[in-house]
């Protein structure tokens, strides 16, 4: 007797998507991945005094990263990923930490672009180690990927980050629309008062640059709590300030599962995407679920349970 042709979850929603993290290290310290951290802490007490929270101490950095023994070997993320396309998933996103960081990446994405029943393979970096990786991760079979980039400042860059490498990104982001990892999305998370005074500039460099800049709400990912509302823009008040400077068309929508309201900029291929899953939840049209570093799938981004 066959199975099922098809992943369903408990809300008969299809399962297309599988995100999948293929490391859980990273080489920078963002203070949205990191918010529990004594130095995010402090800095979103400088930026915003007046937000209350009633997380625990937070600890210091470095972070605790998993074991390497724990880690999913590229033979076991390939297998993941055979079973999930013969259950329907078609699209992999390969995320970390900062994936880059893991030896031999060319040979896993070679192994999954073989895989005849997925149409779509990208991935999630913050470029920092994508110059020199670029040309063959292409030839391996990427077929596109998202940078992220969440200040034009180098100062404020490196506070967000904790790294200084504001140049690097952009190098990468200009290589990455040469070799044809395209679309393209650069992805900002924008934090009140830290990185909000950059909107509409980051809207002109997309424009600039031709490419999709899609702008997401601090999130609240951290277990311990210490996310507060008050360092969210909203979805709609990010829009207000690109619309104050620039005239947008909002675009149709391709996926009923899509994250992003999508709105075309300028006439060429730019676009302006706002994901806003605190003050605009998408869970009922949701396709996606997570594999992470050590073997565990997570159904929602937010969960903390893992199966």
């Amino acid at each position: 007797m066959s199975g099922p042709s098809v992943l369903l979850d408990t809300h008969n929603r299809v399962i297309r998507d599988l995100r999948i993290s293929i490391t859980d290290r990273c080489n920078f310290n963002c203070i949205y991945c990191l918010p529990e951290t004594e130095e995010a802490a402090n800095l979103f007490q400088s930026v915003a005094p007046e937000a209350k929270s009633s997380a625990p101490v937070p600890g210091k950095l470095p972070y605790p990263w998993k074991p390497r023994s724990q880690i999913l070997s590229f033979e076991e993320i390939v297998r993941v990923i055979q079973v999930a396309a013969s259950f329907g998933v078609d699209k992999i996103r390969i995320t970390g930490g900062e994936p880059l960081l893991r030896r031999g990446i060319e040979s896993l994405i070679s192994q999954i672009a073989a895989i005849d029943l997925i149409r779509d393979l990208s991935l999630t970096t913050n470029g920092t180690h994508f110059p020199r990786l670029a040309k063959r991760l292409k030839e391996a079979g990427l077929g596109r990927v998202t940078i992220s980039l969440d200040s034009l400042d180098r100062d404020n860059f490196k506070k967000i980050t904790g790294h200084d490498r504001l140049a690097e990104v952009l190098k990468s982001i200009c290589l990455a629309k040469s070799i044809g990892l395209t679309p393209l999305k650069v992805n900002a998370v924008i934090i009140r008062g830290l990185n909000d005074h950059e909107i509409v500039r980051l809207a002109k460099f997309a424009l600039d640059e031709d490419i999709v800049m899609r702008f997401i709400e601090f999130m609240p990912l951290d277990s311990r709590k210490a996310w507060c509302r008050d360092h969210v823009v909203s979805g709609s008040e990010i829009l207000r300030q690109i619309q104050s400077k620039y005239p947008l068309t909002r675009l149709p929508v391709a996926n009923p599962s899509e994250t992003s309201t999508r709105w075309s900029l300028g006439r060429g291929a730019a676009e302006v995407g706002i994901i806003a899953p605190v003050t605009q939840p998408f869970c009922g049209d949701c396709n996606r679920i997570r594999l992470t570093a050590d073997g565990k799938i997570r159904t929602c981004l937010f969960s903390h349970h893992e199966h």
